[in-house]
């Protein structure tokens, strides 16, 4: 899964394919060409899910648009609702204490401050969400399958997942270093995107694998493979 992967982003025309995401990232800053390649990486997740070998091609802007402005409102769902509901539950143990007062006003405080230290965990699983719920959007197209529990829940408590999960903060590391390497010359801080678009290609292919052998149309897949050697 990992060598697959890593080899994904270069296969057939790739210069061409690379060139288009590294600048579309550089120009993120302008939000529209961010939401184009995202849109992209919901492709990858496509393409990927769909048992396609190669990477899809920049083709169809509009709705690399479209569907890269879905996947940010679905991420944005999936971490919008979990710290409302935390703030909602900090401030109102601190806000409750206040207006109490004396020492069952304190342990409400005290409660309330300590619920501050669950924002770590709360990102963390924001993070391990968010992909299986693209993965499962991109497989079918519609929003509303991101939120379907039956789906996500045989490919969030399998161990391939969990792999592909933990695999990008290696790759994370590894980015941070050579970006700061190619950051020391003007050549090197033109380079950054591009190397960038490479790794989250990589990423978005190793969440397309998890998801695609933990689903249905995952093991359709195995089954005729295996059927056909």
């Amino acid at each position: 899964m990992i060598e697959d992967s890593l080899s994904y982003p270069v296969r057939n025309d790739w210069i061409g394919r690379i060139l288009i995401g590294g600048v579309l990232t550089a120009l993120g800053v302008l939000l529209f060409p961010l939401f184009l390649v995202m849109g992209y990486y919901v492709r990858v997740l496509e393409a990927t899910t769909n048992g396609d070998a190669d990477p899809p091609e920049f083709t169809e802007w509009g709705g690399l648009f479209v569907d890269g402005l879905k996947a940010t409102v679905i991420a944005f769902v999936y971490s919008f609702v979990p710290f409302l509901l935390w703030g909602v539950v900090v401030f109102g143990l601190v806000g409750a204490g206040g207006a109490i007062g004396g020492d069952g006003g304190g342990l409400l405080t005290g409660l309330g401050l300590v619920s501050m230290l669950l924002v770590l965990p709360l990102m963390l699983l924001i993070y391990y969400l968010v992909p299986a719920a693209l993965a499962s959007f991109a497989s079918t197209g519609s929003v509303g399958a991101a939120f379907d529990v039956d789906t996500l829940k045989p490919v969030l408590l399998s161990s391939d997942y969990v792999i592909a999960i933990l695999i990008p903060f290696v790759i994370g590391v590894v980015l941070n270093i050579v970006g700061f390497i190619l950051g020391m010359t003007v050549v090197g801080i033109v380079l950054v995107p591009f190397v960038s678009f490479y790794a989250y290609m990589v990423i978005f292919r190793l969440f397309g694998l998890a998801f695609a052998k933990q689903t249905s149309r995952g093991r359709t897949r195995q089954t005729g493979a295996m059927a056909g050697l």
